[in-house]
């Protein structure tokens, strides 16, 4: 199986349930991998060919503007959205971190990672 990668994307956006997290809001850090066939590509060169990275991560940009209380939420539009697209992708794989959350400690941050495989079990 061949991977597709978006490592350390990062977006400011508008995440979380308290009240200043909605109106101040924090850098994010998105990396996704996607499993699909990229054979065909390989021998073509024919963006046709592939899952483009650049729409995956307009995906991602367009699905982080949408305030949300949980990450989780966040991450099953960006692979719900991601799937719709590119029908042909097996497996993704989504984590988002959030840099500053709002908790006591230093930390580089919290997140989630959600994965979700659309291959028909046997």
């Amino acid at each position: 199986m061949s991977r597709i990668y978006l490592e350390n994307v990062k977006i400011y956006a508008y995440h979380g349930v308290l009240p200043e997290e909605n109106s101040i809001g924090t850098y994010y850090i998105l990396n996704a991998e996607l499993h699909t066939d990229l054979w065909k590509a390989a021998g073509s060169d024919d963006l046709n060919d592939t899952v483009s990275y650049a729409d995956i991560n307009e995906i991602i940009h367009t699905e982080m503007e949408i305030k949300s209380k949980l990450l989780e939420h966040v991450a099953g539009r960006i692979i719900s959205g991601i799937h719709e697209k590119f029908p042909q992708i097996d497996y993704i794989k989504l984590k988002i971190t959030k840099t500053a959350p709002p908790m006591k400690g230093e930390m580089q941050g919290a997140g989630i990672e959600l994965e979700k495989s659309f291959k028909p079990e046997n």
